[in-house]
């Protein structure tokens, strides 16, 4: 089979649930063994864009919050949801100075990456940011955020003791950590 060939064949599907920000659909399928299932696919209604904040000693900053679907605090690279017909790049420093105050005059990306593949399309842009001048954060009303700058370095080990968990914020600190050598 190619690379280009989908295995599964599609009957049917139906919008399941939606809300401002997802929509669930149901497909029924014909499973790549031959066999009757059913497939569950959510769609976000936003990018997600994930920023790495890298000053020119080296120093980054993350964002901690509490993670309402987690039930758990959490500590990030600053991120949010872009609209779709919005800019990614444009989105990326909107989010940077909405949650540290930071204004960059360059961004790089660094990675793309499917945050969950088995049941969702949503793909994740990770920008380095650089040419940094700090300002106020400018917070959306649902979010309580403690920004904590550090030593590059930090958050990667943060990263390989499970002190960061979330999938943009480790794919991209460890990408980055790989140009740098580390």
């Amino acid at each position: 089979m190619s690379e280009n060939n989908s295995p599964w064949e599609t009957l049917s599907g139906e919008l399941i649930y939606e809300n401002d920000w997802i929509r669930l659909d149901e497909y029924q399928v014909i499973n790549p063994s031959g066999g009757d299932g059913i497939y569950g696919k959510v769609s976000f209604k936003n990018k997600a864009i994930g920023i790495i904040p890298v000053d020119d000693d080296l120093n980054t900053w993350l964002v901690g919050q509490y993670r309402y679907t987690l039930n758990a605090y959490s500590w990030e690279i600053p991120m949010g949801g872009v609209p779709m017909n919005e800019d990614s790049e444009e989105g990326a420093l909107r989010e940077l100075k909405e949650e540290t105050g930071l204004i960059a005059k360059k961004l790089d990306l660094i990675s793309k990456i499917h945050t969950s593949n088995s049941v969702t399309d949503e793909v994740g842009t990770i920008y380095l940011a650089t040419e940094l001048t700090e300002g106020e954060a400018e917070f959306d009303e649902t979010e309580v955020i403690v920004i904590k700058k550090m030593p590059f370095k930090q958050a990667l080990d943060w990263v390989l003791e499970g002190k960061i968990t979330d999938s943009l914020s480790i794919a991209g600190i460890l990408k980055y950590a790989r140009t740098l050598g580390l």
